[in-house]
């Protein structure tokens, strides 16, 4: 299609083709209790293109072996796929550098291991650490262990009844102790777009890093680390189309090398003896013991296919759904949503009055629609809102209208059924 405005030819944006997708990924074929099974719950993870099925099987039946130190074939070929990998890894987020991208199990591994190796040996009393009142488990608990083991504090800003940052108290509490800000890019359990690069300035100004959580950013913004000046980013595999247990943390390059070894181990060494060890260079010192090599290939795969689609429709795609499964949901009588920031990406989180979102959860599988139900591992946000739990609908690049619109009308059966 091509529009013509003020005499110039402008071609209209490209579509995604939802169902040319669809077709590449294998388990959404199926029924579920007699129905089509309609995946609403890919902020807990997404599923897998035959692509990346293929990938893993290829490496198992063809080049299983260690890597690193085996001189024979199989070995050499899976070293190779591995650091490709990595490579793969660094050019999607645009890394300066392949010894910045270290391969973990996931996001909660990656920050564990910035908040005990740069944390534990940088902090000190009276020295503060500052997060956000929206931030998973695994972007809270590493803190508190580490606060607890140098004498630091913990500082959370707070967030708005529709949960946006206070941008204004964040920056009033960065100050001079503050050694470190460690901030989602975007919510799990919200949907919120946080205004990070002005995170990054703010803490910057005060002479503190920041480490980005971006489990739920890096399947749906484009990720260019150096754009956005963190200091850390991390993020899980099979958050983006890629395997569990495999993940990555971005650092810069003159922080990694500063910071003392996570885990000992093999492949983390130069020399041994019982008197002294010396460390490997980057990224091997931070990858202890044999790695989740079918992982990090895996994930190479997945984001082969991601770059092989058009970004652009891709987003334009999801923004349009989110949209519309925003006032789907909202149509629904006796539905509140909960999070309702300007700013938001891939999820809707909802309340049904009179219904405990399990029970809403329950009937909804009875559909055939799978969301998620609970907390989310964020109990600091629902006690921030008064809430036991909610229901999250989540999105992925395979999603269609008639699915939103399948959630919408199981909303409405859970009404029939409970209420």
């Amino acid at each position: 299609m091509v529009t013509i405005l003020d005499g110039a030819r402008i071609a209209a944006p490209a579509r995604l083709d939802v169902g040319r997708v669809r077709a590449d990924f294998p388990i959404l074929g199926q029924r579920v209790h007699g129905r089509p099974l309609v995946y609403l719950d890919n902020a807990a993870t997404t599923q897998k293109p035959a692509v990346v099925i293929e990938a893993l099987r290829r490496y198992y039946e063809a080049d299983n072996a260690n890597i690193h130190r085996g001189v024979h074939a199989l070995s050499q070929r899976a070293t190779a796929a591995y650091e490709r990998a990595r490579e793969r890894v660094r050019a999607y987020i645009n890394a300066a550098s392949e010894r910045e991208v270290i391969f973990v199990r996931g996001t909660t591994e990656a920050i564990n291991l910035v908040a005990q190796s740069h944390g534990r040996s940088r902090l000190g009393p009276g020295d503060e650490v500052v997060v956000t009142a929206m931030e998973h488990h695994s972007n809270i608990v590493p803190w508190q262990l580490v606060c607890q083991q140098t004498g630091a504090k913990l500082r959370v800003a707070p967030m708005t009844d529709e949960g946006e940052l206070r941008l204004d108290c964040l920056a009033g509490m960065v100050g001079e102790r503050t050694r470190i800000v460690s901030a989602v890019h975007v919510s799990n359990s919200l949907g919120t777009i946080n205004p990070v690069r002005e995170i990054v300035e703010i803490a910057h100004a005060a002479g503190a890093v920041v480490l980005l959580d971006g489990a739920q950013a890096v399947a749906h913004l484009p990720i260019d680390v150096r754009e956005l000046g963190c200091d850390f980013y991390a993020f899980s595999g099979h958050k983006l189309y890629g395997p569990t247990g495999i993940g990555v943390l971005y650092g810069r390059e003159h922080l990694l090398d500063a910071m003392p070894p996570y885990q000992g181990g093999g492949d983390m060494i130069n020399t041994v003896s019982f008197e002294q060890t010396t460390f490997a260079a980057l990224p091997a010192k931070f990858e202890a013991g044999t790695p989740n090599i079918s992982g990090a290939i895996g994930l190479a795969a997945a984001i082969e296919y991601l770059e092989g689609l058009d970004m652009a429709a891709v987003r334009r795609h999801e923004e349009e759904l989110l949209d519309r499964m925003g006032r789907a949901i909202a149509s629904v009588d006796g539905v509140r949503l909960v999070g309702t920031a300007s700013r938001k990406s891939g999820i809707v989180s909802f309340v049904m009055e009179g219904v405990h979102p399990h029970d809403i959860g329950t009937v909804l599988d009875m559909e055939g629609v799978a969301i998620r139900t609970g907390h989310h591992c964020t109990q600091p946000v629902m006690q921030r809102l008064g809430l036991p739990a909610t229901a999250r609908a989540s999105l992925a690049i395979y999603n269609t209208p008639a699915e939103v619109d399948a959630l919408a009308e199981g909303l409405r059966r859970v009404k029939e059924v409970l209420l």
